[in-house]
């Protein structure tokens, strides 16, 4: 018999942004040789404060493809047993220097106060874990997805973007045919 897992309350039902919506400047930077570096040390920060409440920890987003342009700004998503129970893993990573930014249903966001660094908090098995890793592996291993996806980024530049999440999201398109290619090279 299999167990599903519950949250140990309910979720919140919509989202919450802290400190409302931000203007932002969107740049590209070339690769730089620092960011896994820069991933690592947050990493073990991350690890340190969570200990045990940190199921997985990974280097997601432009800056874990090496070769690709990419916003100076670290992503990471760490898993944890279930995002509900915030007690487990919220207050640590607030005292290690992150900063609240956003709570929405299945999902968390912390960063650091310069904005440099990003922390997605999931629950180990929300799907939108394997949709980072997929793109991620797919931008790793593929030459023309990846420089399809910088060029989109590039284009998306002449524009003005008011808030982050404006410019997240007029990448879906393409973010969503390069993953459909990687998960049929996968065969599924």
């Amino acid at each position: 018999m299999s167990s599903i897992r519950r949250p140990r309350r309910p979720d919140v039902t919509e989202l919450d942004l802290i400190g409302g919506p931000e203007a932002l400047t969107v740049t590209l930077h070339d690769y730089d040789d620092r960011w896994p570096g820069m991933y690592l040390a947050h990493r073990k920060r991350i690890l340190d404060a969570l200990s045990e409440a940190a199921t997985g920890i990974e280097h997601i987003g432009s800056t874990s493809v090496p070769g690709l342009a990419a916003k100076p700004i670290i992503d990471l998503v760490v898993t944890v047993d279930d995002v509900t129970a915030e007690e487990d893993y919220l207050p640590a990573l607030l005292a290690a220097g992150y900063r609240l930014r956003v709570r929405e249903p299945g999902h968390r966001l912390v960063r650091t106060p310069e904005r440099d660094v990003h922390v997605h908090i999931y629950d180990a098995a929300a799907p939108a874990v394997d949709e980072y890793l997929l793109l991620r592996d797919r931008l790793r291993d593929d030459p023309d997805d990846r420089a399809l996806y910088e060029r989109t980024k590039r284009d998306l530049l002449t524009r003005r973007w008011d808030d982050m999440n404006a410019y997240a999201n007029a990448k879906t398109d393409v973010i969503r045919a390069i993953k459909d290619r990687a998960r049929s090279a996968r065969g599924r």
